[in-house]
């Protein structure tokens, strides 16, 4: 099905084509509907087409070295997928497939060329929205990495839970160490020095109740801040986790994305090498 010219004005990636430019392109594309769960195309297809999202999303998944399926991205509007190997004319590194009913535009290698030829300075619109997308991935990246797992902790924490830590930062430190010391020092001095008045007379039976009642509520509440900070190494060994990888994936994503940028920019330059001759 031909795309309408005023479709591609809503595509982020052909958003600064001019009328011209998005008419020839429009004369190129095709556009296609793929129904829930349909696969738009498997691991290993020969990468003749790209698509770019409409209205809908779609699942790109891949697999493993362990052979377990992985999800790669969940494109949504706007968003395209396909266009390194079909570029490089490699076969499919993911499998894609509808997640709900989706409306995509077909673009192949050579819609693409016929647009550049007519429209040179068409490619150099295009690359100036992949390298905006380039800065926004770059600064999600930067925005994960500086992600403080404490601040996500701390922000969750109920009012026990802080209670429990405050109670177990505090006993076990020298303040609380001297201050307990002196405590007792002036509770069996002043008993021992009313002498037969003494309320409490060694061997102080009533401050070992209270030495007990005291362990015996302190040892679950420094428990209860132990496991919060097993907790909180587990969260943090998590979002390491989740950092590193994400931040490999879109390390290895830009890396593909920059070399075809340095293709196209190559491209451009004879296009525009070519026409300079010809003038």
């Amino acid at each position: 099905m031909a795309v309408n010219p005023e479709v591609l004005k809503h595509v982020p990636l052909f958003a600064l084509l001019d009328d011209e430019e998005t008419a020839v392109l429009a004369g190129q594309v095709r556009l296609k509907t793929f129904a829930p769960r349909q696969r738009i195309y498997k691991m290993g297809d020969a990468s003749g087409q790209a698509y770019v999202v409409v209205s809908g999303r779609v699942r790109l998944t891949t697999v493993d070295q362990d052979h377990q399926e992985v999800v790669v991205d969940e494109p949504s509007h706007g968003e395209f997928f396909g266009f390194a190997s079909m570029l490089d004319q490699t076969a499919h590194q993911t499998e894609a497939a509808a997640i709900e009913e989706v409306e995509l535009i077909e673009v192949k290698r050579d819609d693409i060329a016929v647009l550049l030829q007519r429209k040179p300075m068409a490619g150099m619109d295009m690359l100036t929205v992949l390298g905006r997308q380039f800065h926004a991935s770059q600064q999600l990246v930067r925005v994960r990495a500086n992600r403080h797992p404490n601040e996500i902790i701390e922000k969750d924490a109920t009012f026990g839970e802080r209670v429990a830590d405050a109670v177990a930062g505090f006993g076990g430190s020298w303040p609380f160490i001297v201050s307990f010391g002196v405590l007792l020092a002036l509770y069996m001095t002043l008993d021992s020095a009313l002498g037969k008045k003494a309320w409490d007379p060694y061997p102080y039976i009533l401050l070992n109740l209270f030495l007990s009642m005291l362990a015996a509520v302190q040892a679950p509440v420094i428990m209860m801040s132990q496991n919060r900070q097993d907790t909180k190494d587990r969260l943090r060994g998590e979002l390491d986790f989740e950092v590193n990888r994400r931040a490999e994936a879109e390390i290895q994503g830009l890396a593909r994305k920059l070399n075809l940028l340095g293709e196209k920019i190559g491209d451009v330059e004879d296009l525009l090498r070519e026409k300079a001759e010809q003038g």
